[in-house]
């Protein structure tokens, strides 16, 4: 933008109004243009570092200031302003050191806070402590700085009084809003901190309209608004982020992400650390690869939120890359013992050791085991005991370090029975779970995979038919949000106990539950009908009625543009395969018309069907668009040529061909 000219006389009036009305970056155009002309002008080089400071790029203040506090010595302001400065850029003991040069009296106060300020940001929460109670009773920020100290030491309850003390004597702010906000969130107190959280949004709305709240939500393509002065007071980016942490804490995932969606629109450059956080774990379930990104990322930068780090050493463990995860501890063994719990480590440390040294990761996992199993049974105890003498604040905290311990535990007796769930070992994984039942008989995470280990013993519907029941019935009226696989095993269930009347009307209402999504959204593909019939089709080809099997499996996937996809094609080619490689042994005989019908499917698949939608509309599908592996997130693409249905069903085809002529 060109620079246009001040009238003499009007210089100052200017550029007071301009940082008046918060335009830093066009007084920063003049004061650098006035400081080309004069680069000694001390009032100028004075103006131009507050200018920075406000704009955030505390880099730049800081050489304005720097440069001051040499040229004027004298000037002690300069130097608790560059000391600032420092501070602002995380470099810490180069702002201890300028403090220290410092010999004005008039100045204790502000030093003190700058010093206990740097010690709470190190941590050092004791030294901040003995820093803040020095300052004079009646300081307007005493109460403000307690609450924070108290919080980073965990005393909730003491940090929200002396917020509420601070919010009465000072007015609404939205930072001390926001302050209350987070320790009702660390309460577990949800409903008070989403209280605070849309008193901060509603507010925000309405004072700052250009921040453009919900637009992004709304499907309307805004500017970024960048990282002003004004959203930072706002408090608006904190208030959206406590707001995501409470939703996915309570598996509200959609409400979450709808919390980022609404944050005043800002460049990926742009993003604070903890919004570039909380976007990569929302990305993982569609995009991996951007959220390991991002997490990777944010190990590189001062600071980052300290659970970027154990969150992706949980996702490299999720997806099991292993080595990544030992790449990462080994890297950055000083964040190992700041930002982990010795529970945290000693589960990676296993798992890590889970491909090199199994042996050694199930010692590992048996000894954590072990001990989470004797907390529980304290806790257990402990919880009868206090609701004994009628203590209910008491039993509810005590029922929550139950809970907590439990999740803690669940994670430790998966990662044992999975590596008997890879050999096959349905036996052993049951046993482990049996140890656990106490515990977490009422936990639905492990009555999934105790069900799922029933089933896989093909001698024990009935027990896997009772433990999948609780699941569906608990969301018997949103079925769709069950996982289809679960719908289908417990299908199966029934129809290997004799209840076929059952696995019939589970069926039906899945179809019709089906339907009415679809005729609300005709562009959303669900393939739970068409998972649930593949999983039948296959049960009888396993049991060698073949014709009927791969019968139910072709009729599974019509209509095809609707039904084919990478999961259900692995399910249908898993029979096809079998059907084949039985024709090549001649240990069943099928009839031509099953094979043509085979022939005639396998065709739909490979180049495209079509499918009369409306009038004089068609709607082709095509094989080549639908890829049979999805490679993980961190691994290198597979052919994409041989990657596709199409292909395979060539494939095929070709081997159902090649047995007919021979």
């Amino acid at each position: 933008m060109a620079y246009l000219p001040i009238k003499d006389g009007e210089y100052t009036s200017t550029i007071y109004n301009l940082i008046k009305e918060g335009k830093y970056n066009e007084c920063i155009r003049i004061l650098q243009y006035e400081l080309q002309r004069s680069p000694r002008n001390r009032v100028a080089t004075s103006l131009l570092g507050y200018c920075h400071f406000y704009n955030q790029d505390y880099v730049q203040a800081g050489e304005c200031y720097g440069y001051l506090s040499t040229i004027y010595p004298s000037h002690q302001e300069y130097k608790l302003n560059f000391a600032q400065c420092l501070y602002s850029s995380f470099m810490m003991s180069e702002a201890l050191s300028t403090v220290a040069t410092i010999d004005d009296p008039s100045m204790v106060n502000d030093i003190v806070k700058l010093e206990a300020a740097v010690k709470y940001r190190e941590g050092d929460a004791a030294n901040a402590r003995i820093l803040v109670e020095q300052l004079p009773p009646d300081d307007p920020d005493i109460d403000i700085n307690l609450g924070c100290i108290d919080y980073k030491e965990g005393n909730f309850d003491t940090a929200l009084e002396k917020f509420n003390k601070a919010s009465a004597y000072h007015g609404y702010q939205p930072q001390l809003a926001y302050s209350i906000a987070l320790c009702h969130y660390k309460k577990k107190e949800y409903t008070q901190a989403l209280k605070f959280i849309t008193d901060i949004i509603d507010r925000g709305v309405k004072d700052h309209p250009e921040l453009g709240v919900g637009l992004a939500s709304e499907g309307v393509d805004a500017n970024s608004v960048g990282n002003t002065l004004t959203l930072h007071e706002s408090s608006l980016v904190e208030a959206f982020n406590l707001k995501f942490a409470i939703e996915y804490r309570l598996k509200n995932y959609t409400a979450a992400k709808e919390a980022l969606m609404d944050m005043p629109p800002r460049d990926e450059s742009e993003l604070d650390a903890v919004t570039l956080h909380n976007q990569a774990i929302t990305e993982m379930d569609k995009d991996p690869s951007s959220g390991f990104s991002k997490l990777q990322f944010l190990l590189t930068q001062n600071p980052f939120p300290p659970e970027a780090f154990a969150n992706l050493l949980v996702l490299y463990i999720k997806y099991e890359y292993y080595d990544l995860a030992a790449d990462v501890l080994a890297e950055n063994a000083h964040y190992t013992y700041r930002y982990l719990t010795q529970l945290q480590f000693d589960y990676f440390d296993a798992m890590i050791n889970m491909i090199t040294s199994p042996e050694i990761a199930i010692q590992k996992l048996d000894t954590l085991a072990g001990e989470k199993m004797n907390e529980l049974r304290k806790l257990t105890k402990k919880v009868q005991e206090i609701r004994q003498a009628n203590d209910e604040q008491a039993a509810k905290t005590a029922v929550e370090a139950f809970d907590e311990t439990l999740e803690v535990y669940l994670p430790v007796i998966m990662a044992q029975a999975k590596i008997y769930w890879d050999k096959g070992n349905y036996a052993q994984v049951e046993k482990i779970f049996r140890k656990s039942v106490e515990f977490c008989s009422e936990h639905d995470t492990w009555r999934l995979n105790v069900a799922h280990t029933l089933f896989m013993q093909e001698q024990k519907f009935k027990e896997a038919a009772g433990f999948y029941e609780p699941i569906v019935n608990k969301n018997y009226d949103n079925i769709l949000d069950i996982s289809a696989i679960i719908l289908a095993n417990l299908c199966v269930c029934y129809i290997m106990t004799n209840q076929n009347e059952e696995a019939e009307e589970l069926m039906r209402k899945v179809e019709r539950e089906e339907e009415e999504a679809h005729e609300l959204d005709e562009s959303r593909k669900i393939y739970h009908v068409c998972i649930i019939n593949l999983v039948i089709g296959t049960l009888y080809c396993s049991k060698g009625n073949f014709e009927f099997g791969i019968s139910r499996v072709m009729k599974a996937m019509e209509p095809q543009e609707r039904r084919l996809g990478t999961d259900t094609w692995y399910y249908a080619k898993r029979c096809l395969l079998a059907t084949i490689e039985s024709m090549a042994k001649h240990l069943i005989v099928i009839r031509d018309s099953v094979v043509h019908e085979i022939i005639s499917f396998l065709e739909k698949c490979e180049s495209g069907i079509s499918g009369k939608l409306e009038k004089n509309q068609y709607f082709l599908v095509h094989g080549r668009n639908i890829p049979t592996i999805v490679d993980g997130p961190l691994e290198g693409t597979a052919d994409s040529l041989k990657n596709t249905v199409t292909y395979e069903a060539r494939l095929l085809k070709a081997l159902l061909l090649q047995i007919l002529d021979s």
